[in-house]
């Protein structure tokens, strides 16, 4: 079939890459990709977010799938842009429809509907421009540190963890009534703060029926040590070491389980990947939030570790099928180290030349923010590409990784050099 894949990150290349593999993929497309994208499939100039667009170019190029990379599109509709369409709805759309990719969308919707279907998380009131004064008087009711997040999509930068009371209740007054963060933080969700170690766990849905994907933990501040401003994701690492068999029993049970029959009591129509982030307290897994996509970079880790064809899995959705495949796990690690633009994710260049891609070995290159220009390479991203490597633990697949940075080569260039050392 012909498959179109929209996005231009490390993700939507890691998907092409997986995709190109199925004996089902006849020709891939990717909207609009990158220089890493572009070895693999075609790429193609639209906007994402373009939706006539995109119905011209599905048309025309008789796509059969498209898989949705990012959350804009899916919290804009582009799901519910095809099922409304007659000369759309036959095709297959991995990621849910507007209604349920509100799940990321909006922080209070998430929340609301955790407590509705019983799914463990943290306490939490939301407030408006209106009732600061109320939620400035609520974080006095928290112990430190405390929990602000913008209720929109803030690019993954929407979340403050603040020591002081009297600086989270400036920053409350600075997201509220300054819209520090746009429209995204004209609602602000004040949480108590979990302490615990963070992961991720993804699943597949048709809707009815549901397939974990392995676990993994990323990396988000620029800084060694968690520290320094969040970013887009520096890393990841696949499976989760202190993730054992208990302990994804109570993620399957109190979580997992939950969230799908809570897809179906509540009718959203959710058919694609349910990105979970959780803190584990104690030894109880505890749910941060919700994505509707594929996490960037853990895609980077969780794919190459998918044995099974990912076309097969997609095409089980429009009949609900998907409990009738067998998902199949490459035994040995993943983990993946994100070469970044000096100065992100804050102002930083473009238009650097990246060198040395040719003489990696043993390790996959997923471009990000990258493209080709004059024959060259060149960044166009704060996050430029992610080193895959598997190993048979995450150090020997980190030591890969590494290993092979030291090939390339691009002007400010940096990296975290301590992914895994708080495992």
């Amino acid at each position: 079939m012909n498959i179109l894949v929209l996005g231009s990150g490390g993700r939507e290349h890691t998907f092409a890459w997986k995709i190109a593999q199925s004996e089902q993929c006849s020709n891939l497309f990717v909207a609009p990709g990158n220089s890493g994208t572009s070895k693999i499939a075609t790429n193609v100039p639209i906007d994402i977010n373009n939706f006539q667009a995109i119905k011209s170019f599905v048309l025309k190029e008789v796509i059969e799938m498209v898989v949705v990379g990012p959350e804009d599109p899916l919290v804009n509709g582009v799901h519910d842009f095809f099922l409304n369409d007659a000369q759309l709805q036959h095709i297959i759309v991995v990621g849910p429809t507007q209604e349920a990719a509100k799940l990321e969308g909006s922080k209070e919707y998430a929340k609301e509907f955790m407590m509705r279907h019983n799914i463990p998380t943290a306490a939490y009131e939301s407030f408006t421009k209106d009732t600061v004064a109320q939620g400035q008087k609520f974080l006095e009711t928290l112990q430190s540190p405390y929990v602000l997040k913008a209720d929109g999509l803030a690019a993954g930068k929407g979340v403050l963890i603040i020591e002081d009371l009297e600086e989270a209740k400036q920053e409350l007054a600075n997201m509220l009534v300054d819209a520090k963060f746009g429209d995204a933080s004209s609602k602000v969700v004040i949480e108590e703060f979990l302490d615990g170690i963070e992961l991720s766990c993804f699943v597949l849905t048709d809707g009815k029926n549901y397939q974990i994907l392995p676990t993994a933990k990323d990396y988000k501040r620029i800084g060694e040590g968690d520290t320094g401003l969040n970013t887009g994701g520096m890393g990841a690492i696949s499976p989760v070491p202190f993730a054992d068999e208990t302990f994804l029993e109570k993620i399957e049970n109190n979580i997992v389980k939950p969230t799908i029959e809570g897809f179906q009591k509540d009718k959203l129509n959710y058919k694609g990947f349910v990105f979970i982030g959780l803190i584990k307290v104690g030894d109880e897994p505890k749910v941060i939030e919700y994505n509707v996509r594929m996490g960037d970079p853990e895609t980077e880790v969780v794919m190459p570790r998918l044995k099974s064809d990912l076309v097969e899995l997609f095409a089980t959705f429009n009949t609900q099928t998907l409990d009738t495949k067998t998902i199949q796990i490459d035994d040995r690690a993943a983990t993946t180290v994100m070469l970044v633009s000096g100065g992100y994710p804050e102002s930083y260049e473009k238009g650097k030349v990246i060198s040395g891609i040719e003489a990696i070995e043993d390790a996959i290159v997923f471009h990000a923010g990258a493209k080709e220009e004059n024959g060259n390479i060149v960044t166009s991203g704060g996050r430029v590409m992610a080193i895959t490597s598997y190993g048979e633990d995450y150090n020997e697949a980190l030591k890969k990784s590494y290993q092979n940075i030291e090939k390339l080569h691009f002007d400010k260039m940096y990296y975290r050099k301590d992914l895994g050392f708080d495992l």
